[in-house]
């Protein structure tokens, strides 16, 4: 019955433009409650995401921000009530902590042996399965990534250079601040891969990769789930020498892929 519901609320709001998406997820949380599947509200505490929230109940953050009518999980308010559909008592969700915090609490990576990116990829764990009651569409195999920082471009992808190619290097004030280009896992943070420096790699959804190479310092730590948008390093310069720049990656699975293609 719920299946049918979210076919017949998706099919309204594609041929009605008119319908907000407040009005969706108010429906939507009026079917929820007359199906008899529980849930609680969660309100929201300082720090906390959407994203967050959504790992810590095992719901997709899309359909959270669906269900409670939230056009931009990124604007999420402080003291907003959020509707948990399923849930059976409200969870204790831990504040994304500020970049502040981060620089002061990262200690020194310690020396790993040097492994390549791809096995680094191949060992990873396979993506955590979206616990949603919702049938899969063609979006859901595509990732919208954000940039990590603004520069100039200052090495393509499949550039036939030493170092490159897999890749953007992109120009950076020294200390700047590295954002995650979507939310996902830490899976790797180090500085063991020979060539890179201090190197974050982070898993997401649909077997998708982005790897953070160049950094002076690495804000995370492996298995932390990151937020996009989040800071998760600060830039540096490549161990070789030369001008600030970040080494940036998109693979999926262990293929790298042109970033170009994903980016805004």
């Amino acid at each position: 019955m719920l299946t049918l519901l979210k076919k017949l609320l998706f099919r309204t709001y594609s041929s009605f433009g008119v319908v907000s998406l407040l009005s969706v997820g108010l429906i939507c949380l009026l079917a929820l409650a007359g199906c008899g599947l529980g849930g609680v509200y969660h309100h929201v505490q300082p720090g906390q995401t959407l994203y967050r929230i959504s790992k810590t109940y095992d719901l997709d953050e899309i359909y959270l921000a669906r269900v409670n009518g939230i056009s931009d999980p990124t604007q999420l308010q402080v003291g907003t009530r959020l509707y948990i559909p399923g849930a059976t008592t409200s969870r204790k969700i831990s504040p994304a902590p500020s970049p502040e915090q981060l620089e002061k609490k990262a200690l020194p990576v310690k020396k790993r042996p040097t492994k390549p990116v791809a096995r680094i990829i191949k060992k990873a764990p396979p993506s955590r399965p979206v616990i949603s009651k919702q049938k899969p569409s063609a979006s859901s195999e595509k990732i919208g990534l954000h940039w990590p920082l603004k520069g100039k471009i200052l090495r393509s992808f499949g550039t036939n250079k030493k170092g490159g190619g897999k890749g953007l290097e992109i120009a950076a004030r020294e200390k700047s601040a590295v954002k995650v280009a979507a939310a996902g896992k830490v899976i790797y943070s180090g500085d063991g891969v020979k060539g890179y420096g201090h190197l974050i790699i982070v898993q997401h959804k649909n077997d998708f990769y982005t790897v953070y190479g160049f950094n002076s310092r690495n804000l995370v730590k492996q298995g932390d789930f990151v937020s996009q948008g989040e800071q998760i390093a600060v830039s540096g310069t490549p161990p070789g020498g030369g001008e600030a720049r970040l080494h940036f990656e998109v693979r999926k699975k262990k293929v790298a892929v042109n970033p170009i293609l994903y980016l805004p």
